[in-house]
């Protein structure tokens, strides 16, 4: 059932399908991690789902934003939202496989910000798959790979942008890996806890095309206390969007 709901905070309107794949918190902190400077120009979200990221990010920069997102259905809702909220003059969504991009010479090194949150779990046959064709490839690289989103973002960066993802942190080697493969340096790092007594279930981490060496491991993102109470960094992240 489609629903249109508030990002609270932003004085945004979203529309979504709730028997599909809402946003969770991983979209929100993957659209409000990035360092935003004044010189960039143009943003791109690869597989930007119903366009949670793109319209948080219109409120953090007046920049022009692109999405793209292979699954009709979704792209159809962030074209929705985006012309709920006035938007379509500075936000633009694709109906495409972002493999595709590739084919336009015309957007190589032209993006100084590229920004995925991608499939976390590869296909494994012993995997208990959803049977959400939606949600299985959101959730599995049913359709694109994680290393093909970093070839994809290597190529239409300009030399010196950066690239941020989220992600599971059993992959936190196989990113550093595929990232060295295609001349990225990482320059951020930052884990994610449910809480300090856990061990972190997911990081963020930006990494810059041809960049010089260098990297910062930020502090602990915790999102409760020992007390089971949310943290004020997390309760202030999300009382913005939910």
């Amino acid at each position: 059932m489609k629903v249109l709901n508030d990002i609270l905070g932003y004085n945004l309107k979203i529309y979504q399908e709730s028997n599909w794949f809402c946003f969770s918190i991983d979209s929100v902190i993957l659209a409000n991690f990035p360092r935003i400077k004044k010189r960039t120009k143009k943003i791109l979200d690869l597989g930007c789902g119903n366009g949670i990221i793109p319209l948080i990010l219109s409120r953090r920069t007046d920049c022009l934003i692109e999405g793209v997102e292979i699954q009709k259905d979704l792209a159809i809702l962030a074209k929705e939202s985006v012309l709920e909220n006035g938007l379509d003059d500075r936000i633009s969504i694709y109906n495409m496989d972002m493999k595709d991009l590739l084919m336009d010479f015309s957007k190589y090194n032209t993006y100084d910000i590229i920004l995925s949150n991608p499939p976390y779990f590869k296909m494994d046959s012993n995997r208990t798959i959803n049977d959400d064709i939606h949600k299985v490839i959101a959730r599995h690289e049913l359709m694109i790979t994680l290393e093909e989103i970093v070839k994809i973002a290597f190529q239409l960066l300009k030399e010196g942008a950066y690239f941020a993802t989220v992600n599971r942190v059993d992959r936190f080697m196989e990113i550093i890996d595929i990232f060295k493969k295609y001349r990225f340096e990482v320059k951020y790092i930052r884990f994610i806890y449910d809480n300090l007594e856990s061990r972190p279930s997911l990081f963020y981490i930006e990494a810059v095309k041809c960049g010089k060496s260098g990297c910062i491991v930020d502090k602990p993102f915790v999102m409760y206390d020992t007390n089971h109470m949310e943290t004020v960094e997390y309760s202030n992240l999300i009382k913005e969007v939910m």
